[in-house]
């Protein structure tokens, strides 16, 4: 039996899609079944045999009817969900989506999320739990800091593209503010101006020698410093335990723990 790999852009827009052209391709061919078929998003060093790979275009009104068919079927928890394991950096995600789409359709489960027993739904839980994890995660160590002009800035290095999730979150309890966060690992930033909405801008010049703090933020880092510093009982430090709280990889972006860190050496 031929399998068919539709490779598709690394995007919620690009793999669903695929979806959208994997339906298609079997209705058009008259394919019996979906397990011939399968996503990926990027093609192999070496193509398998028996396995033809058929490259898919980014097409955003057939991505738009894939989204209003999953709303439809499956609700709006069930569209984030599936949202958040395609932000994962997972090469299988891809696969994992459609067949688990493909999977509530056959099925007309509402609940097709819940099927941990079935392979894709697995797969497709595993990616859309890390990108949830690091989200949260990165929600609650994130670090703003004031630049001259008014405008808060923040940097994260995320696995997961998870820019998207976190920029609603702030853009919700800082509606006021002008702020930007830049996610260093995909090149991308996110743009807040006050009482607007969000959006994010990629390809553009770094902000390099434009990021000067104010003087008042110096001093409130300075304070926020001294204060860990303070408050730290050396004789009960546990390194284990704070790794296991913070990971390590967080750090660098978090102001008070790198000048903290800068100042003990």
């Amino acid at each position: 039996m031929n399998e068919y790999v539709f490779v598709c852009e690394d995007s919620i827009e690009g793999i669903l899609s695929g979806v959208y052209e994997a339906y298609s391709f079997k209705k058009e061919n008259k394919i019996k079944s979906h397990d011939s078929l399968r996503l990926a998003i990027k093609f192999p060093d070496i193509c398998p045999l028996f396995a033809e790979y058929v490259a898919i275009d980014t097409n955003f009104e057939n991505a738009e009817k894939v989204i209003n068919t999953i709303r439809k079927r499956f609700g709006e928890e069930a569209y984030y969900n599936l949202c958040l394991a395609i932000a994962s950096c997972f090469e299988e995600k891809a696969d994992a989506v459609y067949h688990t789409i493909e999977l509530g359709i056959r099925t007309n489960d509402r609940h097709v999320l819940d099927r941990l027993s079935k392979d894709c739904v697995q797969k497709a839980f595993k990616c859309m739990r890390a990108s949830a994890n690091e989200m949260h995660h990165t929600i609650e160590f994130i670090r703003f800091m004031e630049l001259d002009g008014g405008i808060l800035y923040a940097k994260i290095n995320a696995k997961h593209n998870i820019l998207p999730f976190v920029m609603p979150h702030f853009a919700d309890r800082l509606p006021m503010e002008n702020f930007i966060i830049y996610d260093e690992n995909a090149d991308v930033y996110g743009l807040h101006p006050s009482f607007k909405a969000w959006y994010l801008a990629q390809g553009v010049a770094p902000l390099g020698g434009m990021i000067k703090t104010t003087a008042a933020e110096d001093e409130y880092q300075e304070l926020f410093r001294r204060f860990c510093k303070t408050i730290a009982v050396e004789s009960r430090e546990n390194k284990k335990l704070q790794t296991n709280l913070l990971p390590l990889r967080f750090r660098p972006n978090m102001t008070e723990l790198l000048k903290f860190k800068q100042t003990n050496e």
